[in-house]
């Protein structure tokens, strides 16, 4: 299969470019250091379900839109509730672990590559406040990011992507949106763009029905694809 040919690169940020589980989880720890690994994951669980919960109730128009930081705050609220413990500044605290992820290891150098030739945007449904600080702790490389929150509405809702569509001023076709999760891609389908899967141990695998245009096991197999595929 031909590269398809683009000129920008759109990416989905949390699980894509960082491990937002582990950056949880290490909330979860300091929130109540007694915790054994099971009781870590349950509480984790409940966090990831609620946010889950709570956007699709966004996007069903049975909740007003409500930024990441407020979701995120609901959850450490749960958790917190959950673990017995009610100190609002060690809730706050948990909340904010949603901005510490830890970038996967091929993350920085592969954003790297892939800048040397295209214009890089990162397209999240983080709040744009969460969004700086998940970019300034990764250390991630942009060229423009784009919060979900200038649309008022979460992915996979077409409003999203046409963000970066109109951000990067070229057709939707030009562009490829990355993501480890296939309900982003499908999304960003919907919307034009072109699509390639990158797997991670956190993300959505594709089923048999989809049809990405690339799929990779890291960012650098698609450098790979994208800079020396072409040549």
């Amino acid at each position: 299969m031909s590269e398809p040919e683009i000129d920008a690169v759109v990416f989905d940020v949390l699980g894509t470019l960082v491990d937002e589980p582990t950056g949880i989880r290490a909330g979860i720890r300091e929130l109540d250091p007694s915790l054994d690994d099971p009781g870590v994951e349950r509480l984790l669980s409940l966090w990831q379900r609620h946010i889950e919960r709570e956007q699709r109730r966004v996007l069903d128009g049975v909740r007003p839109y409500l930024a990441s930081d407020v979701l995120d705050l609901e959850a450490a609220r749960l958790v917190a509730d959950a673990a017995g413990v009610d100190d609002p500044a060690a809730v706050a605290a948990l909340a904010l672990s949603a901005r510490k992820l830890p970038p996967w290891p091929d993350t920085l150098a592969g954003l790297a590559r892939l800048a040397e030739r295209f214009p890089l945007i990162g397209l999240s449904n983080a709040s744009r406040t969460a969004l700086l600080g998940i970019n300034a702790q990764a250390g991630l490389r942009w060229h423009q990011a784009l919060s979900a929150q200038d649309a008022r509405t979460y992915k996979p809702d077409p409003a999203v992507y046409q963000l970066a569509v109109t951000v990067s001023g070229r057709p939707p076709e030009r562009l490829l949106m990355v993501a480890a999760h296939a309900w982003d891609l499908r999304g960003a389908q919907g919307a034009g763009l072109r699509t390639a899967y990158v797997a991670r141990p956190v993300g959505d695998p594709p089923t048999s029905s989809d049809t990405f245009d690339l799929h990779a096991d890291d960012l650098t197999g698609l450098a790979d694809r994208l800079l020396l595929g072409s040549r």
